[in-house]
């Protein structure tokens, strides 16, 4: 069809007119032009119609005739050029290549001219038709107004028309004269009613603009307070029309004297209504008249915000001031009846009962500026007013309630549109309006200012904790919706309840009016005075008990989910309970949530919502032991026992209640076991929430039920579920948590975390998502770990931080090293992540992998982040031959393999292998030993990679930096002079102190006098002055005495002995040991390991970890033989008698694992009280001590714990220089355990400006792991552990003192 005929015009005209009909509702409902062309845009989305129209018919056959052959040819072209068949992606693809071949044809572009010629040529043509029909209308109906009218300017005016199909006169100045004149309220009503339609009918910028527009505006005002409906409802029909199509200077005056002409008519009628249940109907005249141009008002004031900010400020002040001069209206009340004034605000909130107008205008500071200044300096009345009425209806709550016949009628008459209302919902609405308004105004400091309001009849002035606890009150009257709330009953969202709970949400939601308004004791002993009176066994003065308690209960888990309002409940005794007697508000909730857990509250238990009750006490509890401070509260109470107890008694239910069967009736079992799920979910969802913190997961791992909680985090976890309505993060730093500890990794393996992180990973990593390649090609990742990737890496290193962990998932799983590996074939578990992607050592793995080259990158940046563990390091040389399979990749790599004289080829893979063979080689402190960088160096002849390579021992020496000068012969100081005059001190109890005092004050001046003899000289002294004192000794006094047959029988397993080996290289870099010292130091371990054997329990625990004694090297042991110079018989002795002192407990991680002097529970746990005690109290304090950091670790999904486990199980060896090793473990014995603690604290601080840093670019976990702790000393930070130990001292070394 490149042509249009004549008849082919006139059947399109006739489709179209058509199509349009068809859709003429859709158009005609559209605000403006624009969204009537975007209605048509989206018409085959929304009309089910739409391919049965004709005239889409017609198009979609022009359609086919221009461009089927094109499609067809196309189509075939591509069919043979790629030879796929046309089904699943590939049929996609062809799609797409067809489609965008087919746009760019010749034919296509004629079609589209030809379609578009046409088009406007039949939409001109049906314009023309439409005008002339027009013009015909107009011309009738000018001739027929002509007649009627005698109106004598009617003739002196030219009428036109618009695209509105609306007719306009254009008025002379003197014609307005004349309608103003006719407008005075002295002509006959007639008269005035003629002027008033014509004035309507006039262009509304015409009449404002006029010169007589002043004496007109007084004429309209007359008019609209006329009692007669023809004079004031076209009045008000010109001050509507002007409202919507004039500016905001225009539109001031014409609200102005829309506002001047309600107060005056509510002053000259002086309106009322009838208290209680009498009712008013607000069709009669005067009411409907003045409730239309409340109306009016307030649409405006509704659509004001949109543009007000454009103009001056003093207009938007004059619309306020207006606003709130009608709203501050009042009649002086005469003596108390059965009428009540009817005021402005009643109709207003008839209107707009949630006060949207003020929320808007509250809503952009440009606005809340001005009402708040006007609010304070002018109208506070209108605040007070609000406030009045909140407590008119706190007064009245009480019959309001009682009042249950009525509340009946309320809702059969509510429940349709009426016009009957009584006094008591009339009073209704003005309060939620009053709410509204007054919740609104205190979330902002200003709008606080208000307050303390002076009220008639009461003799304190209110402040915002009275109106918060009036609030309190109201709900605690009507904690279920109110029946017949006025046009809206029945309906949840205007309850009392609902209100309220809305206007304390908002101020849970700002720190400041929290502060100011809920975190105070009256508020406090209002929310909690139910619970505390049915903990005393009272009757709780509640209307429905269940129901407000559950409130209670959402408010108080929003307070306690503030660090300021849990610091209320933990530590302030604001609340009164039995015997008089001032308690903590933590302790009141417990003891009501273990009552109800226990059903010992037959009030509440006979209700129907016992579980939804329970639970929402418990979201308060879970609140605060979630955190560190709250579970050192909240512990001594059992609260994990109890939720166990309750969850294994729900579980057995479930499994009892019967299964529905076809034909019986099953609606009651199936309820009840859809009830018995819910409950046994939210009690294990509680229970897994103890995992939050280090302590708590081992009271959670206690309770027999972690797998479970683990499972049901694994299936919320992989919806993407929050943790809970009052979190704002995801359950990413629970499962860290939970992955520090061997039994946790172990729970995350049999959910199936494990297997889908792993899955997940190798989707993104090895598998494309995108199937239209060839047409939009993924960009070739320039970082080593691709953004892709990243999640899932920060996910492993996370899982994988703890060398327990490793050991659990890893230990006795050798690698799969196939023959033959399938493209289609993907790794499930740890192992297999390692065989896939570390240990790619054949040409078989090779060609496993559709991206090698990244896959194998990613592979070694997750070994060398694994191997910074040396534990976890241990584990898989011994198991795996690491190091040789990296030294043999790079033997491999160059440039010619046949020859020995071949070089390196330098690329991200070989770069990689070089910084991890380095890392495990080489062990130092950050001034011991330096790492190779991964950049190549870009400088201008330079070598890319000027590091030496190496792909066999030993490392070149450039990777070793100067050992630290060591003073191996006691210097005259002030140590050893006091250490010299030691006697016997046994019975000295000042001697420690002075010991202590004169340690800081050497470690304050001269810190490096404490390394070599004196530094072994002090520990030996001290841990025998220690261990030989009853008060100081905690563990019972061991005797070790071997024999030398079963020494010489022990056997060190491969770990051992690698770590070992480890020892001596350290020991001899350090000028510390000689070779000969091996014998020595396996001598050493052989011992240690024999005498800590007596030490453990026998468990039958399935851990890996509890199957062979200590997994891993005992680090401390190691630290202690190089202190004593490789001396056996003193390290052995300085271990023996330090196993009887606390500090053994913390430093020492071998001698206390699985440890006969814990609770057997505890000891065969697997979690380490270096975990559930010292990284505790770490977390702990750095939420109070260092807050940015904590919060740092918070978004990163990482935790301070797992950092703190890493370090102190290797005694800080990578980590910090060897000084600064002796210092920790010399400060701990010396100062006592707790100092570990501080320690770790004062870590972080110094760490903060990196931490920052590295949790912005997301690498936090990597950096810490990876790089050692640059510029630390004891000497600078012994300042801040000593204020630290000043503060937390009684809480953390009591507390030590209880494991």
């Amino acid at each position: 069809m490149s042509e249009l005929f004549a008849e082919d015009e006139v059947e399109l005209q006739s489709l179209v007119k058509q199509f349009l009909r068809s859709i003429s509702d859709k158009i005609s409902s559209a605000p403006s032009p624009e969204c009537a062309e975007e209605i048509l845009l989206h018409l085959e989305e929304t009309d089910k119609n739409f391919h049965n129209y004709e005239f889409v018919k017609y198009l979609r056959q022009y359609v086919e005739n221009a461009l089927g052959s094109v499609v067809e040819e196309e189509t075939n072209n591509l069919t043979r050029e790629d030879g796929q068949h046309a089904t699943g992606s590939g049929h996609d693809t062809l799609i797409h290549a067809v489609t965008e071949r087919t746009r760019y044809s010749a034919e296509y572009q004629q079609m589209i001219h030809t379609l578009k010629n046409t088009m406007i040529t039949v939409v001109e043509s049906l314009k023309n038709k439409s005008e002339e029909d027009q013009l015909r209308k107009e011309e009738m109906h000018q001739e027929k107004q002509h007649r009627q009218s005698n109106i004598q300017f009617t003739d002196n005016c030219s009428d036109s028309g618009s695209s509105f199909s609306q007719s306009y006169g254009f008025f002379r100045q003197e014609q307005l004269q004349i309608l103003a004149e006719k407008l005075d309220s002295s002509k006959p009503k007639e008269v005035r009613w003629e002027a008033l339609k014509v004035l309507c009918r006039a262009p509304t910028s015409d009449v404002l603009s006029c010169e007589s527009w002043s004496s007109l505006r007084l004429n309209l005002c007359v008019a609209l307070s006329e009692p007669d409906p023809d004079l004031s409802d076209n009045a008000l029909r010109f001050f509507a029309k002007s409202l919507s199509s004039s500016p905001l200077n225009v539109t001031r005056e014409i609200y102005t004297s829309l506002a001047k002409s309600v107060e005056s008519s509510f002053l000259s009628h002086k309106l009322s209504f009838p208290s209680g249940s009498a009712t008013i109907d607000i069709n009669r005249p005067e009411i409907s008249h003045l409730l239309k141009q409340i109306r009016l008002m307030n649409d405006f004031q509704k659509e004001v915000t949109n543009f007000w900010i454009r103009h001056p400020e003093k207009y938007m002040e004059e619309v306020i001031e207006n606003t709130f001069s009608l709203l501050s209206f009042h009649h002086e009340h005469g003596s108390p009846g059965t009428e009540r004034v009817l005021e402005p605000v009643h109709l207003l909130a008839l209107l707009d009962i949630k006060a949207t107008w003020f929320k808007k205008w509250m809503h952009g500071y440009y606005s809340r500026a001005v009402i708040l200044r006007l609010l304070e300096r002018k109208y506070k009345s209108v605040a007070v007013a609000a406030l009045q009425q909140c407590i008119k209806y706190n007064e009245s709550c009480e019959r309001f309630t009682n009042d249950t016949t009525e509340s009946e009628e309320q809702r059969s008459i509510g429940l349709v549109q009426r016009s009957v209302y009584s006094g008591k919902e009339l009073e209704y609405c003005c309060f939620v309006h009053s709410l509204c308004v007054l919740g609104k105004l205190i979330i902002y400091t200003n709008g606080k200012k208000l307050f303390p309001i002076k009220i008639r009849k009461y003799k304190d002035p209110v402040t915002l904790t009275d109106l918060v606890v009036i609030l309190l009150n109201i709900m605690y009257k009507h904690p279920r919706p109110l029946d017949g709330d006025c046009s809206h009953a029945g309906s949840d969202v205007l309850s009392p309840s609902t209100l309220v709970m809305e206007a304390l949400w908002m101020l849970c939601e700002q720190t400041e009016c929290a502060t100011e308004c809920l975190y105070q004791t009256p508020v406090i002993e209002k929310l909690l005075a139910p619970v505390i009176a049915l903990l005393n066994g009272q009757k709780a003065e509640l209307k429905s008990p269940a129901a407000t308690l559950s409130l209670i209960a959402d408010i108080l888990a929003r307070i306690a989910n503030t660090d300021r309002g849990l610091a209320l409940f933990l530590f302030e005794k604001n609340l009164v309970a039995a015997h008089s007697e001032r308690t903590f508000a933590a302790h009141i909730i417990v003891q009501f949530t273990q009552r109800l857990l226990d059903k010992e509250l037959p009030s509440l238990c006979e209700s129907d919502m016992p579980h939804s009750l329970c639970g929402a006490f418990i979201l308060v509890c879970r609140q605060m032991y979630n955190t560190c401070d709250g579970l050192q509260v909240l512990r001594p109470y059992g609260l994990h026992k109890a939720l166990a107890a309750a969850w294994k008694k729900t579980s057995s239910l479930s499994e009892r209640v019967q299964t529905p069967v076809p034909g019986a009736g099953a609606g009651s079992s199936t309820q009840e076991l859809q009830n018995i799920l819910i409950w046994e979910e939210t009690l294990l969802d509680s229970l897994l929430n103890f995992g939050a913190t280090p302590k708590g997961l081992l009271l959670l791992q206690q309770t027999g039920a972690i797998n479970e909680c683990v499972s049901y985090m694994f299936s919320r976890f992989t919806k993407k579920l929050q943790v809970s309505s009052c979190e704002k993060f995801g359950y990413g730093v629970m499962v860290t948590q939970v992955a520090a500890t061997a039994p946790g990794v172990v729970a995350l393996h049999s959910s199936g975390f494990i297997r889908a992180l792993v899955l997940e990973l190798w989707s993104v990593l090895e598998c494309s998502s995108d199937d239209v390649r060839v047409v939009r090609p993924k960009p070739t990742p320039i970082d080593p770990i691709d953004r892709s990737c990243l999640k899932s890496f920060l996910y492993l290193v996370n899982l994988l931080s703890s060398s327990q962990s490793v050991w659990e998932l890893l230990g006795r799983q050798p690698l799969a090293n196939k023959s033959e590996y399938t493209l289609r074939e993907m790794p499930t578990s740890i192992p297999d992540l390692i065989d896939r992607l570390i240990a790619v050592n054949s040409d078989v793995k090779i060609h496993s992998l559709f991206r090698y080259e990244e896959s194998h990158t990613f592979g070694l940046r997750l070994l060398n982040v694994l191997c910074c563990n040396l534990d976890s390091f241990l584990l898989l040389e011994s198991q795996y031959n690491i190091c040789s399979m990296l030294l043999q990749s790079q033997m491999r790599n160059v440039t010619d393999p046949d020859s020995s004289e071949g070089t390196i080829i330098i690329d991200s893979l070989s770069v990689e292998r070089n910084h991890v063979l380095v890392r495990v080689s080489v062990i130092g402190g950050p001034s011991e030993r330096r790492l190779p960088p991964r950049d190549l160096q870009e400088g201008e002849g330079e070598h890319p990679y000027p590091w030496p390579w190496f792909s066999c021992y030993p490392v070149p020496r450039c990777y070793t930096l100067d050992p630290p000068d060591i003073l191996h012969t006691s210097p005259d100081s002030e140590i050893s002079a006091f250490l010299s005059s030691w006697k016997d001190p046994k019975n000295d109890g000042s001697w420690m102190e002075a010991c202590r005092t004169l340690y800081c004050k050497v470690m304050a001046s001269k810190p490096n006098v404490l390394t070599g003899k004196v530094l072994a000289d002090l520990l030996e002294k001290v841990v025998a002055h220690l261990s030989n004192s009853a008060s100081e000794c905690f563990f019972s006094p061991a005797r070790y005495k071997a024999e030398e047959k079963t020494v010489k029988n022990a056997v060190l397993s491969s770990v051992e002995q690698l770590g070992i080996n480890t020892c001596l290289k350290y020991g001899i870099y350090l000028r510390l040991l000689k070779e000969e010292a091996a014998n020595d130091l396996a001598l050493l371990m052989k011992h240690v390991k024999i005498f800590l054997s007596t030490q453990r329990v026998k468990t039958s625990s399935e851990l890996i970890t509890h199957q062979e004694g200590y997994p891993g090297h005992d680090w401390l042991a190691s630290t202690v033989f190089l202190i004593m110079a490789g001396n056996m018989e003193k390290s052995l002795c300085l271990l023996v008698s330090l196993s009887s002192l606390l500090t053994s407990a913390f430093i020492w991680p071998a001698r206390i694992h699985a440890s006969i002097h814990f609770p057997k529970e505890v000891a065969e746990s697997g979690i380490p009280p270096v975990y559930w005690c010292t990284a505790h109290y770490v977390e702990m304090l750095l939420k109070a001590e260092v807050p940015l950091v904590h919060s740092a670790f918070k978004m990163s999904g990482f935790t301070p714990s797992q950092m703190c486990l890493h370090w102190l199980t290797q005694c800080f060896w990578n980590y910090l220089d060897w000084t600064e090793i002796c210092h920790y473990i010399c400060t701990c014995v010396v100062m006592g355990p707790d100092y570990q603690v501080y320690m770790c604290v004062a870590i972080f601080k110094h760490l903060q400006p990196d931490i920052l840093q590295h949790t912005q670019s997301q690498e936090l976990q990597v950096f810490l792991k990876e790089e050692p702790i640059q510029g630390f000393s004891f000497t600078n930070h012994l300042e801040f552990m000593g204020v630290l130990e000043h503060k937390y001292r009684d809480i953390v070394l009591t507390d030590m003192k209880m494991i």
